[in-house]
């Protein structure tokens, strides 16, 4: 998945650049008319939502491509004042604002993947998925074991984004890895980059302390990354976990919260021996892989339970929302079991 281009939506004018912007990338991406016309509703509607509606609103658009084929991903993010009918809201004719009330409606119709969370007092966080004709009908658009979502945010200013990431599966067995480049711009993103060509490389089974140790080797000469990687068993429910630097790695359910812990050291400069550690994962538990362009020392409270029943990248984008710091590049990577 490539990095999301962020657009500021807050007044009315703003939407067409982002639909502008959506266009372009469907074009880039090979779209034809009719699913290009799909995207740019997708994006008028829930522009036009959040100028008329919302509070600190932004669309956030990626462009993604895999065996299923290319798929344009559309979030919207606000601060409020939230939904207290969601569903409601996805009635065709339901409307708060005077309006014909067919908006959210559309959207999820013109949406090949559509989900949401919203809580009033805190906002809302809508997530949509569109693919051309034909894509994702040779295989199941997510892997049969797991859910995965992520969001990627460059630095400000920037035209790279000096984090990356990397996921696969096969069966119930999955891995994946998040590298944060050191500082930002396009030397970091070389080294990331280059971490996640070693684990992509490697074996499927191989330790996660291997990877971070073979990615130690390939790194040296670049200026380093803050590296965690993390295997994932969905029937023994464990999770194998290393990492050296900043990456850090969590354990979130609506009851528990285990962090994960990166030892001290820079991929490619100095690190320690690596050590794997396993981790029970405990049911309904979603494993939360992020930079330190998110602060660490977040929390889900009461929207746990809403939260994690819903697509991981709407997660991903709450999280991003709520606890970006906004002067770093930034990833979000949150791994559920199906």
């Amino acid at each position: 998945m490539a990095p999301h281009l962020s657009v500021r939506v807050t007044e009315p004018t703003q939407v067409g650049e982002a639909r502008r912007a959506a266009v372009q990338l469907a074009h880039e991406m090979g779209f034809d008319d009719a699913a290009t016309g799909r995207v740019a509703l997708v994006v008028t509607e829930l522009g036009t939502n959040l100028a008329r509606h919302a509070l600190q609103g932004r669309l956030l658009l990626a462009a993604g491509a895999g065996a299923d084929g290319p798929m344009l991903e559309v979030l919207s993010l606000d601060a409020g004042p939230g939904m207290p009918e969601p569903a409601r809201c996805l009635e065709d004719g339901y409307s708060t604002g005077g309006t014909p009330g067919t908006g959210l409606g559309a959207v999820r119709r013109q949406a090949d993947e559509f989900s949401m969370f919203s809580q009033p007092g805190r906002g809302t966080v809508i997530a949509v998925r569109v693919r051309p004709p034909g894509a994702g009908q040779r295989r199941p658009a997510q892997p049969p074991g797991f859910r995965v979502g992520a969001v990627r945010l460059s630095a400000p200013g920037e035209q790279v984004c000096g984090d990356h990431w990397s996921f696969r599966a096969d069966g119930v067995a999955a891995a994946v890895i998040v590298a944060d480049g050191l500082g930002h711009g396009p030397q970091a993103a070389e080294a990331a980059d280059a971490a996640i060509a070693v684990f992509d490389a490697a074996p499927d089974g191989t330790p996660p302390s291997r990877v971070i140790e073979r990615a130690h080797e390939t790194l040296r000469g670049t200026r380093g990354a803050a590296v965690a990687m993390a295997t994932l068993d969905a029937d023994a429910a464990t999770v194998v976990f290393a990492g050296a630097g900043n990456v850090i790695g969590r354990l979130v359910s609506g009851v528990a919260d285990r962090t994960l812990l990166s030892q001290h050291g820079t991929v490619g400069l100095q690190i320690r021996r690596v050590q794997d550690v396993r981790q029970p994962w405990p049911e309904h538990a979603v494993l939360v892989l992020h930079s330190d362009g998110l602060v660490s020392r977040w929390a889900l409270d009461g929207e746990a339970a809403g939260l994690l029943q819903c697509d991981p990248v709407v997660l991903a984008g709450w999280l991003v929302r709520d606890h970006c710091r906004g002067r770093d590049d930034t990833t979000v990577v949150v791994v559920a079991r199906r």
